[in-house]
């Protein structure tokens, strides 16, 4: 990774963790991944932008393997993704043969755009979702 490429992942990561992504997680439309932290193992809640596709989850990591939440996918596969309000078990796959900049072009263009234009090692997962149709989250938010 270059030095800009470093100085761009620090400054975008703490803008995201310390501003927008507390923000975005509690908007209820946002589609979050939940993740068990690989070192403290409590749940990990990332928003991100994807897309449903019959019983699969697509999204791109936009700093690949640096990512937390591929981390910590990567310790342990089982994760929830909550889509309209709904939480959905499955497991993650790191793809990294898949084509990620052919991907994004599947996937939500706003957040696509984003990945594309801050990210600098992207990385497809694609998550199989559990049968399940899913729970409401309730009050405490579970």
């Amino acid at each position: 990774m270059s030095q800009f490429d470093e100085f761009k992942h620090r400054a975008v990561t703490t803008f995201q963790r310390h501003v927008a992504n507390p923000m975005s997680r509690r908007m209820p439309t946002q589609i979050l991944l939940e993740t068990t932290g690989r070192t403290s193992g409590l749940p990990r809640r990332t928003p991100i932008g994807g897309r449903r596709t019959g019983d699969a989850f697509w999204l791109v990591s936009e700093y690949g393997e640096k990512s937390h939440y591929v981390r910590n996918i990567q310790a342990d596969p089982h994760v929830r993704v909550r889509l309209r309000g709904r939480w959905h078990t499955g497991t993650a796959h790191l793809l990294p043969d898949d084509d990620a900049v052919s991907r994004l072009r599947t996937l939500p263009r706003m957040n696509s755009a984003a990945v594309r234009a801050f990210g600098t090692n992207l990385l497809t997962i694609r998550v199989d979702l559990d049968g399940d149709t899913g729970h409401a989250e309730s009050a405490s938010g579970d």
